[in-house]
Formats: C-alpha cells, sequence, structure tokens
C-alpha cells in the first residue's frame, strides 16, 4: 500500500531586508521574548511588582538565554572545533543554540537578578519558568521551519520528508517537543493562576524541570544524532545532560514532603 507522507519544503527564509536574511527561526525566537515579556506583565501585576523590576529582568533573561545557549552548543556539541576557532564563537548568525545550554544560562542570570532585586531565587525561577516553556515551543516551531534536529526513518503515516534535506521519512520530533512543551506552559500558566499568584515555592520550576527534561530524553530516542561521536553512546548528549535537571526537579518536589516527615517522625 502507498504511504502519502507529509513532504516539508518551506524556506526557512521569510525575505531579505537590506541584504539581510530575516528567518523563520529568528522571528519565533524573538516572538518568545515578546510574548514572554507580556504574560510576565499580568504577573507581575497580580503581585503588585513595579513593572521596572520586569524591565531589569528581562535584560537578564536575554543575555543569559543567548549566552548559555551558544556556549551550550560550542562546547557541548563541538568543543574541539570551537577550541579551536574560538572567534566562531561570536557568529551566532551561523547557527548553533543548544537547549540545555539556554538553561543553565537563564538559571545562572536568574540567580544574579535574584541577588540585585533581593528576591528569592525560586520566587524568580518559579514565575519564569512558565514563559520558558512557551519559548520552547516557539524554539521548536522554528526547527521545523529549518528542517533541523531531524528525527529518525519511519514508516508512521504522519511521518515527515524533509525535502531540503532528506528524501527519508521520519518522525517529525520538533513537533513531538513542541506540543510537549505547550501543554507544559499551559499547566503552569494555569497552576500559577489556580494558586491564586502564590503557588508553593519551587513547585512550579520543579515540575518544569521533571517535565520538559523528562520529555526531552525520551524523544532524543527518536532523534537523529546531531554529532557523529553521539553514534557511539548508549545515551545522546541531550539525554546525558537532561538527567541531572530532571533529579533536581524530583528534588525540589519530594524536599517539602522530606521534610514534613522528619519532623513527625522526630
Amino acid at each position: 500500500m502507498l504511504i502519502n507522507f507529509i513532504h516539508w519544503n518551506v524556506n526557512p527564509e521569510i525575505a531579505h531586508v537590506f541584504g539581510l536574511s530575516i528567518r523563520w527561526y529568528g522571528v519565533l525566537f524573538a516572538l518568545s521574548f515578546f510574548l514572554g515579556y507580556f504574560i510576565m506583565i499580568g504577573i507581575f501585576k497580580k503581585e503588585n511588582i513595579p513593572l521596572k523590576e520586569l524591565d531589569r529582568l528581562t535584560t537578564y533573561m536575554i543575555v543569559g538565554t543567548v549566552v548559555g545557549a551558544r556556549l551550550g552548543h560550542c562546547f557541548f556539541y563541538e568543543p574541539s572545533y570551537y577550541l579551536s576557532h574560538p572567534l566562531d564563537v561570536f557568529k551566532v548568525w551561523e547557527g548553533g543554540l543548544a537547549s540545555h545550554g539556554a538553561a543553565i544560562g537563564i538559571l545562572i542570570a536568574l540567580y544574579l537578578f535574584s541577588r540585585k532585586s533581593q528576591k528569592p531565587y525560586l520566587w524568580v525561577v518559579d514565575r519564569i519558568v512558565i514563559v520558558v516553556a512557551l519559548s520552547g515551543f516557539l524554539i521548536r516551531t522554528g526547527n521545523l521551519m529549518n528542517s533541523e534536529n531531524l528525527g529518525r526513518p519511519t514508516d508512521l503515516p504522519w511521518a515527515f520528508i524533509f525535502s531540503r534535506t532528506s528524501d527519508i521519512p521520519r518522525h517529525p520530533t520538533q513537533i513531538y517537543e513542541g506540543i510537549s512543551y505547550l501543554l507544559i506552559f499551559v499547566f503552569l500558566l494555569k497552576y500559577y493562576y489556580l494558586k491564586g499568584g502564590q503557588p508553593r515555592q519551587g513547585f512550579l520550576f520543579g515540575m518544569f524541570l521533571l517535565l520538559i527534561f523528562g520529555v526531552r530524553f525520551f524523544i532524543e530516542f527518536l532523534k537523529e544524532p546531531q554529532v557523529d561521536f553521539e553514534r557511539n553512546l548508549a545515551l545522546d548528549i541531550g539525554q546525558l545532560l537532561s538527567i541531572p535537571f530532571v533529579i533536581a526537579g524530583l528534588c525540589l518536589l519530594l524536599y517539602p514532603q522530606w521534610i514534613r516527615k522528619s519532623k513527625t517522625e522526630g
């Protein structure tokens, strides 16, 4: 029986303006900050926090995300090349961003912001992870528009043939991840408002780490290796980097229970 797979041949470039290429990925990446800012306005207003604090937080987030994502790609996936060509680290326009690096960069940036603003670290990250989950959806959509981060071959009827890079039907793992992140975003945002803007400290952060990186870990089994040396590994780099985040999420979720149990037994 002939199976009609989905042929994907979207041009990653939207237009050229003054010699510069405007790409879907860049637009979606910028949109993640734009939408995140307006969601955070609602959160800050609900908790009666001056919006000037949000402007400062946004600056920390942008720097932490871009620097972390770029350095993560360079040193997690291609360390030998970039150690030999250090100036190429700054060529962000050539592509190469890693979500795990972005996560580390964001966590560091938020720590610096919490010190500067004198707000508890967990208070900050509990609210930021809501919009970071939405950003994950938009960035994976950007990967889809770039026909990158390809899945492994499959004969499932919803397989994509990414005509720009391959003629083999593959898992559309960008869609799998993107939809998962969108659902996680909806859950986190809804939970925040159900708790009246005062969720238990660390809960949203813990759920974010557990769900986002748990999803990432399992979907990696359906992805092609990003670099050749991963083919010889039992788990790829994305999975190995996800494990500590999942463990951290579990610890954040279970820590209050351990405290209550120790008090009861004491």
